[in-house]
């Protein structure tokens, strides 16, 4: 199955548009874990063997592994999510953009490598810089269009020729650029109007939604704009709320309280 067919079967599997961020700090992880080989693995892997029957896919962020030379724990989480719970897929957030040749070693890292079943990307360098990714059939290509970060506006809002830069890029990435139908859209739930006008935009196409918790994005208001008309086309990513829920030895179990309240919540809006 590609990317979307197995999003699609977690979705009704599980009943859930939540998607996990798999973002450890190796300053906020338990004390008893920080002594193990793989510490930040160790700490992920007690925290999907507890939600994987809440979610509809993991988000790990490369920056938290590759800045303390950890990356061997991110590609062991990645495996035993494939290995372990089969029918998850794992989201690789890395923002990769630039130019060709380079953006081909990018995606052979992503998919190859790190057996990610989807990558987030910066359309900043335009659609040579992303036929890499959008090759691979089988993979999800997930655009960078309305960020959830504060300063978002500051190049998102920009006029192309009477119309901002936000929707110009979604235009593009549903009209132009889903050739193999394996694009999604970042659009932030900081940004709930947005969510709405790109919903009209693009149609059924599926949106990574990042903001919600400690970003401070309005769940409601992000679900009713951003679902498509069967209440799902979202993956509504949470980090910080879920995984640092508690911090002591039962925290993957705190983890799982708040993934469920959270999934329960989004299901109420649908």
């Amino acid at each position: 199955m590609n990317f979307l067919e197995t999003l699609t079967g977690a979705w009704r599997r599980n009943n859930s548009l939540l998607c996990v961020g798999l973002d450890p700090d190796l300053e906020k992880i338990p004390d008893h874990l920080r002594s193990l080989k793989s510490p930040l693995f160790e700490f992920n892997r007690a925290i999907i063997d507890l939600t994987s029957d809440l979610v509809c896919a993991y988000k790990p962020q490369t920056a938290f592994y590759a800045a303390i030379g950890l990356e061997r724990d991110l590609e062991q989480t990645i495996a035993y999510i494939h290995d372990q719970h089969r029918g998850i897929p794992v989201i690789l957030d890395a923002k990769r953009g630039d130019i060709g040749s380079t953006a081909g070693l990018y995606a052979q890292e992503v998919f190859d490598r790190y057996k990610a079943d989807a990558v987030t990307v910066n359309p900043y360098l335009g659609r040579d810089a992303l036929d890499p990714f959008l090759d691979r059939r089988d993979k999800g290509v997930i655009i960078l269009c309305r960020t959830s970060n504060p300063g978002a506006s500051d190049i998102q809002d920009l006029e192309v020729k009477g119309e901002k830069l936000y929707r110009v890029v979604a235009r593009k990435a549903a009209q132009e650029w889903n050739r193999n139908g394996n694009v999604l859209l970042v659009v932030g739930a900081t940004y709930p109007r947005e969510l709405g006008e790109i919903r009209a935009l693009v149609g059924n196409m599926t949106f990574l939604v990042p903001g919600i918790g400690a970003q401070g994005g309005d769940l409601e208001k992000a679900v009713i704009n951003g679902k498509t008309q069967d209440g799902t086309g979202m993956i509504i990513n949470s980090s910080r709320g879920i995984i640092y829920a508690g911090g002591g030895k039962d925290f993957a179990r705190a983890a799982r309280e708040a993934a469920l309240r959270l999934k329960d919540e989004i299901n109420r809006y649908r």
